[in-house]
């Protein structure tokens, strides 16, 4: 470990993106294109990567080519989203592990490490803090798949390490995936032996035996171009249909008593301009989706058929008003059961992410205590507290206009290339 009170020094600016496989997979797709150019709403994938690295401070990429580079290195040429570019090209037989080694003299001192097919919603803040803490050579972006949304492939245990990492997917008790967003120090390349051999399988199991690995671990889903199966929610996803999560209590309807529940709908009372802000958010093209801590279940002062009348007579209300409530989650347990769904934690919030395939980091959470603060933060959204002098009906204004201008700026941005 490292003085936790030493200052942290700043993130890396660099990154290195491995983008030389064939793509044998996604055939007759890449026979002419190679893999990370393949389009979404008429962009390549690659693009994504690039301005979501620039969004981040990144300043610099260095692209490790194979098949069919040639195809990047014109369409991008030496700069995208103001990220400077820079290529080393090997045959398409080459190895990641070969590949990493032949531009080694072209790598910072420490930098972050990239799969051409995978989008996850980086922070680099928190990652780079993580890292640094730890004190470990490099620290691996992990999904926890708790959904079973693929194969683990790796064990992290209680501290943060990865204490396993296993590419056959065989071994037992594995709890993660390693998705690339790899933060490293360019010192691991030691651990390569000479010849064309794959940088995971030789660095990761050499880190692993000295403890060497970490692992940085979101419950927020990555998405993929690497197999056709997963073509179709990136596609939604990048299509970044924009959503309010929000808390019900005291954001939708006015509270009750402390430790009393709303258990009928003679009980509900509407928040002055809710209903109107729900068809506004609808008019606009965005999903409006509930997420509610409801222990009264668990202790009894209501049953789950209650709650869901509760809610459908809600719905009915809001659909006459002009608007739409997507989805309504909802967490049944006590205070004290240690569940993933209760706020502070942010379980509801993944499994919204998951299901309307949101990127959490744009999406804006409307609650109105600390608990829901705190799961905002954790899932990683953005939070608007609701108080005696700020309603959800004037956050909602705010959001609409906010994002109506940063969509006018991106499309001036875009029309002038």
């Amino acid at each position: 470990m490292t003085d936790a009170f030493a200052p942290v020094p700043p993130p890396p600016t660099q990154a290195v993106i491995l983008a030389g496989g064939r793509g044998t997979r996604l055939g007759p797709l890449t026979d002419a294109t190679p893999k990370p150019m393949l389009e979404l709403h008429g962009r390549p994938f690659l693009d994504y990567l690039f301005e979501q690295l620039a969004g981040q401070g990144f300043a610099r990429a260095l692209v490790l080519t194979g098949y069919l580079g040639h195809v990047i290195r014109d369409h991008f040429g030496a700069e995208a989203h103001g990220l400077k570019l820079t290529y080393v090209d090997s045959p398409v037989e080459t190895d990641t592990g070969l590949r990493l080694a032949e531009a080694r003299a072209a790598i910072d001192e420490a930098a972050l490490l990239m799969y051409c097919d995978n989008y996850w919603p980086m922070a680099i803040a928190p990652m780079w803090q993580q890292f640094c803490a730890a004190g470990v050579d490099a620290q691996m972006t992990v999904y926890a798949n708790d959904d079973g949304y693929t194969r683990s492939n790796l064990i992290v245990d209680a501290q943060g390490r990865i204490t396993c990492y296993d590419k056959t997917r065989e071994a037992a008790g594995l709890n993660g995936v390693d998705i690339g967003y790899l933060l490293f120090r360019r010192d691991v390349l030691d651990h390569l032996p000479a010849g064309n051999v794959s940088f995971e399988r030789a660095v990761f199991p050499a880190l692993v035996a000295t403890g060497r690995l970490g692992a940085f671990v979101s419950g927020h889903r990555y998405y993929s171009i690497g197999r056709p199966a997963r073509l179709d929610a990136t596609e939604r996803f990048l299509a970044r249909r924009p959503a309010v999560l929000l808390d019900r209590d005291g954001v939708l309807n006015e509270r009750v008593g402390r430790g009393e529940y709303v258990t009928n709908w003679q009980q509900w009372q509407w928040r002055p301009g809710v209903r109107e802000a729900l068809a506004r958010l609808h008019a606009a093209g965005y999903r409006s989706i509930v997420v509610t801590n409801q222990a009264g279940i668990a202790r009894d002062a209501m049953s789950e058929a209650e709650l869901d009348a509760i809610h459908a007579q809600m719905r009915q209300e809001v659909r006459a008003s002009g608007g739409d409530i997507a989805a309504i989650y909802h967490c049944p347990h006590h205070w004290d059961d240690g569940c993933d769904c209760r706020k502070p934690a942010p379980g509801m919030l993944f499994q919204a992410q998951r299901d309307f395939d949101l990127e959490l980091p744009r999406t804006w959470f409307i609650g109105d205590d600390d608990r829901d603060g705190e799961a905002a933060a954790a899932a990683g959204c953005r939070f608007a507290a609701v108080t005696a002098d700020k309603d959800m009906a004037a956050w909602v204004d705010e959001i609409l206009a906010a994002d109506a201008g940063n969509a006018g700026l991106q499309q001036r941005e875009a029309s002038l290339g």
